[in-house]
């Protein structure tokens, strides 16, 4: 078993990881010696734990030689403290925290090379799994980025739409009113980052057997609150848990950058195990193991009729750099919205789309808005005059061709859709940017 050690484990991040870390079956013992913490009755009364300083070297190094720690955890703000005197530097190697924190939240996840073919790959496994039938039902969003419902027509189900809510997401009760007899799962995309009534669609597919998919392209990062039972308290974790599948992009463009990559988690062992096999053309040993197991290592069977889904080492390298400033990232991002969010709050002829209460730290991949659908193109056509360059996100899915059957059936996502304008939010947009892009956007209302 692994040891973990936690510094700092009874303020508010520490709390959130031991909680973590013990439902995983880790070996938790913290060093915090404010033991008299609000949080500290939160806490099993069987965990170790010293009430010690960890400028105190022998005590320190006591623990580290009781215990054989594995991986140590930094949750103080202590920062004069050299505590490579009191462990071996390599137990706090970069790449061991990452995969530990990953870990945390999502116990599967496969590398493959796109979130696309990650929604295909979670559809087809379900397909094999549960023996559904050319013609079943998936319920989706016809506000997402097209890649989403292509993936339901690879495996010849067909798409639903129901209709969304003011946070772009889907909306519970259009949801509920679209399940049939053959209704098999829903897909959940997390627009912008942002969560939606997403607790809410998990109940839904819970109550009809539903396979919950939650398209996480724009995700990455985004910490929803987990509420105590009895609703006293929340900890927070990473957004991923509540579905059945989470499908995260790792797009040129995402917060976490490669060229193209992806990742599928299912919460299923047994659905994991054959999404690895399928991710690379069905065949039952993977690269690594054909290179070191056995007399027979080179010999392998094919199993299954696959798909070349898997990713590349060039992209995992790149992605485990930009892991390193996730959250940093996203914290500049949060800090661009919420100067959008000042400037913008009170202007007539904008709708900001916000956050949701279930957020508790939003990856803010978008930063949109709602204005005047007969004046949206116009004002983007006066940012682009002035340099400034907005998207949409995303077009009415039911207005392309393969999806017309639906059209009209969603009317908040063709309203909104015909509203929406994304504002730059990267980060090397600056403060003075930021006032440059209001001060346009303003005028540009005031005039049509």
């Amino acid at each position: 078993m692994i040891s973990i050690l936690i510094l700092g484990g009874f303020g508010y991040l520490g709390l959130n990881l031991v909680y973590n870390l013990k439902n995983l079956q880790y070996n938790v013992i913290i060093i915090d010696n404010f033991k008299n913490s609000s949080n500290y009755y939160n806490i099993d009364e069987n965990l170790k734990y010293y009430n010690i300083d960890i400028r105190d070297k022998d005590a320190v190094e006591k623990i580290f030689c009781e215990h054989k720690i594995d991986i140590v955890i930094w949750c103080i703000d202590t920062i004069n403290i050299d505590m490579t005197l009191y462990y071996d530097i390599n137990i706090t190697g970069l790449l061991s925290t990452i995969m530990l924190m990953n870990k945390m939240s999502i116990k599967n996840f496969i590398f493959i090379s796109s979130n696309t073919v990650g929604l295909h790959l979670a559809l087809n496994v379900f397909r094999k799994q549960h023996d559904w039938q050319d013609g079943d039902e998936i319920i989706t969003t016809p506000l997402t980025f097209v890649s989403t419902n292509h993936s339901i027509m690879y495996e010849r189900l067909k798409p639903i739409f129901a209709d969304v809510d003011e946070s772009l997401c889907l909306d519970p009760k259009s949801v509920e009113s679209r399940i049939t007899s053959k209704t098999k799962a829903v897909i959940y995309v997390g627009i912008g980052g942002n969560t939606g009534q997403l607790k809410k669609i998990q109940s839904i597919c819970k109550k009809h057997n539903l396979k919950l998919i939650l398209d996480a392209a724009h995700m990455a990062g985004t910490k929803i609150k987990n509420t105590f039972e009895g609703g006293q308290g929340y900890i927070v974790k990473h957004v991923g848990q509540e579905a059945d599948v989470t499908v995260f992009s790792f797009q040129a463009v995402k917060n976490l950058p490669t060229a193209d990559s992806g990742m599928i988690c299912f919460k299923d062992d047994a659905n994991d195990k054959l999404a690895r096999k399928l991710s690379w053309l069905g065949i039952n040993k993977d690269t690594f193991n054909r290179s070191t197991q056995g007399s027979y290592k080179w010999k392998y069977n094919v199993e299954e009729v696959g798909f070349k889904y898997h990713g590349n080492s060039i992209m995992a390298a790149i992605g485990l750099t930009q892991l390193q400033y996730l959250d940093e990232d996203n914290d500049y991002r949060n800090h661009i919205a919420n100067q959008y969010i000042n400037t913008l709050k009170d202007v007539n002829g904008i709708n900001i789309i916000y956050d949701c209460l279930l957020v508790a730290k939003s990856s803010r991949h978008l930063f949109q808005i709602r204005v005047n659908k007969d004046q949206r193109d116009s004002i983007i056509e006066q940012l682009y005059a002035n340099e400034i360059y907005p998207g949409v996100h995303y077009i009415d899915n039911t207005t392309y061709p393969m999806y017309k059957y639906a059209h009209g059936t969603c009317p908040n996502a063709h309203q909104f859709s015909n509203e929406l304008i994304t504002l730059p939010i990267h980060l090397n947009i600056t403060s003075d940017d930021i006032k440059r892009v209001c001060d346009v956007l303003i005028t540009a209302i005031s005039q049509n």
